[in-house]
Parts: structure tokens; sequence; C-alpha cells
């Protein structure tokens, strides 16, 4: 079956040869106003009293909590929330015992599903990977978690998570009676050859979670272990004291161990993506190689780290190239960099709010 292929919206500007550091927050801010300066302050000017509901749909490792940073990092904690649902039941079930002890009418009053509202709860408690928390409890999880966050932005991550949610989100205000925003998907196509190499070389700061890549996300700290015959990162976020990233276990195997749940997002996707009168949001982190120099400059395309080791001078070398992959059509394509996609998604928010 042929996957889905979403339209190319370019970032280039006619005129500006800038090369922007798109890797640190000075050269994201200069960039995004020399990209999309016009969106951003259409949307800064609507959400001055207005917000808005986003859905973010894609498989996992598509960068979904990425694009929700970026748009936080351009507009501000105080008017833009991520909702993580996954955070909100593993918090709910963390903190049960305040939640009961200051929160249960609340939470009892927004519930309406086909099993009690005690049944629900013994749901949380003993859930697992294979029996997942029924949703009509997870709405009233979040209407209670939402109401912290009113007069923001919400880009919602997690929900649905099986086709029969797919309903349950579209009338995901109704439902749970939050507010009457407007709402969007925001749909991400990402080739499963770029998810696999980003899981195959992840590794993390034990110390402050910052994830980067060995190959596509270096830090500006590389070192090698002789010993093991390997590279390594030391995390170079200011707050860290250049721990050593690890990888986590299992990483090295790539997507095998979660292909049945990148093949479940794929239906979701296509369900979504066929659904009418919902705006929708479409980015795609894949251009064909032929094609991107039309629609992106260089420093937009995700490049690929080959480290190499000077055993006499006891130094690590770095080289940088594109990092050219096949997408699931079997195209040649290159893989974007988050803010380049980020401006796709800006132009696109605009459109679909009709500002």
């Amino acid at each position: 079956m042929k996957k889905l292929e979403f339209p190319i919206i370019g970032t280039k500007v006619k005129g500006l040869n800038k090369k922007f550091d798109i890797n640190s927050p000075k050269g994201r801010s200069e960039y995004f106003e020399a990209k999309a300066g016009g969106e951003i302050a259409a949307l800064k000017n609507y959400m001055q009293s207005n917000t808005f509901v986003a859905f973010l749909l894609g498989k996992k490792n598509s960068g979904k909590g990425t694009y929700s940073k970026l748009f936080t990092e351009i507009f501000g904690e105080e008017k833009v929330a991520h909702v993580s649902v996954g955070d909100v039941v593993r918090d709910a079930d963390a903190n049960w015992d305040k939640i009961a002890k200051n929160k249960l009418d609340e939470l009892k009053s927004y519930y309406r599903g086909f099993i009690s509202f005690e049944e629900a709860v013994k749901a949380l408690k003993g859930r697992s990977t294979a029996n997942l928390l029924p949703t009509e409890f997870v709405l009233a999880l979040m209407k209670l978690y939402i109401k912290e966050h009113e007069g923001k932005v919400l880009f919602i991550d997690g929900l649905p998570r099986e086709l029969d949610q797919v309903s349950y989100s579209l009338y995901f205000r109704d439902l749970i009676n939050y507010r009457d925003d407007p709402d969007v998907f925001v749909l991400i196509d990402i080739p499963e050859s770029v998810i696999a190499e980003r899981i195959k070389y992840r590794v993390i700061c034990p110390k402050c979670q910052t994830s980067r890549n060995l190959k596509l996300l270096v830090t500006s700290k590389v070192g090698y272990d002789e010993k093991e015959h390997k590279f390594y990162l030391l995390c170079d976020n200011p707050s860290c004291k250049g721990e050593r990233m690890i990888a986590k276990e299992g990483d090295e195997l790539g997507i095998e161990p979660i292909r049945p749940r990148l093949e479940k997002d794929e239906d979701i996707l296509r369900k979504a993506f066929s659904l009418h009168g919902i705006p929708k949001v479409l980015l795609r982190n894949h251009v064909p190689a032929k094609e991107v120099g039309k629609y992106f400059d260089p420093y937009e395309i995700t490049p690929e780290f080959i480290l190499s080791y000077d055993k006499k001078n006891k130094k690590v070398n770095i080289k940088e190239k594109p990092w050219r992959i096949l997408d699931d059509n079997g195209v040649e394509s290159v893989s974007l960099m988050a803010p380049a996609v980020m401006v796709s998604m800006l132009k696109q928010l605009v459109d679909s709010l009709n500002l």
C-alpha cells in the first residue's frame, strides 16, 4: 500500500541569503522571524484574546514533543501548554492519593463511561501496555489537568491512540465540556528509516534527560573510549556538568520492537487524514533529494555526522554531509531540521485559523 504523502511547503525567502544557527535559541529566533515573521505576528495577535486546540498525530518518535517545544519557544509558556496524555495518566497514578483527597468529586463529575468509576480507577492502578485505560476515564483526567491551563493554546499529544478514539478526539471539547475553541489535526509524515536511525543512535543525559544522537545530532563535546572502541557524547546543557550521555537499553534494535505500534499509528493517520470538517496541518519531515534545493536552504537539511578518531593526537574529528534516506515509498530523500518543519506549521496554522 502506498504511504501517505503530504505536499511540500517550502521555507525559502527570495533575497534572503543569510545562514542561521538553528541549533541555538538566539539563532532560531532570528530564523523564525526571517522565515515566518508575518505568520508569527498574526498568531501572537490572535493569541492575545483567543486560543485553539491542536491534536498532534504522528508515529512514535515522529517529533511531536519537539514541535510543541518549538511552538512554546516562539510564543512563551504563558500562552502554550503541551498536554501529553501519557504523562497525565502517569501523573494521576503517581499522585492518586492527592487527587482522591482534593479532586475526587470533580473528577467523578466529568466521567461518563461503560464501566463504573470505581472500576476505572482500578484500571488506572493496574494498567499495562496490553490493557489501555478506558478512553472515557482518560478524558475525565484530561479535563482535570487542562483546567489548570485555562487561556492557553493546547497541543494534545497522545489522543487518539486507537482507531476508535479518532471520533473522541473530534468531539473532545464537547465531551469534557471544556471550551469552544477552534481545533485542528496536526498530522506528521515521517519515514520509518528516519525513526529507525533516531532510535538506534539516540543517547540521553542521565542527569537532565537531554536527548541527542551520535549520528544526527551531536553535542559540542564528542569523546572516544579507547577501551570500548566507541564514540560518546558529553552533555552540553548549561545546567549539567558534562555528564556522559548513554543509550537506552534496546535502542540498538531500532524500530523492530515497536513495529506493531508504528503500523497502528499509520492506520490512525490514514483515518484522520480522510476526515472532513476539521482543519488539518500537514507536516512532512522529508523531501525528495532532487527537489530539496527548490524549497529549502542547505542548513535546513538534517546533517549526518561522520566521526573518526585520530589515535596519534587523541582527537575526535567530525565531518558533516547531508543525510540521505529512502522514504516509505522508496524515494531517495533528505530529512528536514525541526525548525524548518515548524515554519510549515506556522504558515498552515494561520490559514487554518483564517487569520
